[in-house]
């Protein structure tokens, strides 16, 4: 049965952990789907784990683009969120709704996008215009630059208050959830108790009503994994092995076996 809205509204109520992912191209997301996974985000972070990029903000939506639809032939169960990238949605509400409305036509189930009052109208167009949205809170990746750096969010009072703020502006706009990144575990423990929509955390504790990463840090798969990822194996290493002994071979004249026809 597929994951849909009213799937994860269910989950929460039965206090139900529901887990997502990153993907970006068919096999992995096919493996996720195969195993479990609810809902798999085609995240921008494509721009660092995939593209090279040294944050998020060079990432366009044809790139994205290419990638959801890579993702959206391995899935058969899953929900497919696909982020919105930066300037894709922040101009206008006419470009937001024409953007998102392109990664629905090409099989995305939502899109996230990140900000709380900042973007509401954004928001409250998308879902006017029938585009189910989730929302990003505490350490927003798109405004990184304008903020020097990554940090944890939620440690002020004032900090608190304006996410538990905007947490609320999002659910009464009619978002179906939220993912908040890098915010004190205590905030997320409240903010998650006093909505009633889900909300995902990612390195915001455990008292989520899911988690979230990004597939490549947990497969070790990434040259810099942040400090809230967990490592589950070291695909890096494999590699680097594998592509050691393929060299190692070759040069020493041993022609790969080929399989049996």
């Amino acid at each position: 049965m597929r994951v849909t809205v009213k799937t994860l509204l269910e989950k929460k109520k039965k206090k139900e952990k529901a887990v997502l992912l990153t993907a970006y191209d068919y096999t992995l997301a096919r493996i996720e789907d195969e195993e479990g996974i609810d809902v798999i985000l085609v995240g921008d972070s494509v721009g660092m784990v995939l593209l090279g990029y040294e944050d998020t903000i060079p990432v366009t939506m044809e790139e994205m683009l290419v990638f959801l639809k890579a993702v959206r032939r391995g899935v058969e169960r899953a929900m497919v969120v696909a982020d919105m990238p930066f300037l894709s949605y922040q101009v206008s509400c006419e470009e937001a709704v024409r953007n998102a409305g392109r990664f629905l036509k090409e099989g995305a189930d939502a899109v996230k996008l990140e900000g709380g009052r900042e973007v509401l109208d954004k928001i409250k167009a998308l879902i006017n215009s029938g585009i189910p949205v989730m929302g990003h809170l505490g350490l927003n990746p798109q405004w990184v630059r304008q903020w020097g750096g990554y940090r944890r969010f939620g440690k002020t009072e004032k900090e608190r208050k304006k996410i538990m703020e905007d947490a609320l502006l999002l659910q009464d706009a009619g978002v179906f959830s939220i993912i908040l990144e890098s915010v004190s575990p205590s905030l997320a423990k409240e903010i998650t108790e006093k909505l009633e929509i889900p909300v995902y955390g990612i390195g915001s504790g455990p008292h989520c009503d899911g988690q979230i990463l990004v597939v490549h840090d947990i497969l070790g798969f990434s040259p810099h994994i942040p400090s809230h990822a967990k490592v589950y194996v070291n695909l890096l290493e494999e590699a680097r092995r594998a592509v050691r002994k393929y060299i190692e071979e070759v040069k020493g004249g041993v022609y790969p076996e080929e399989k049996d026809s």
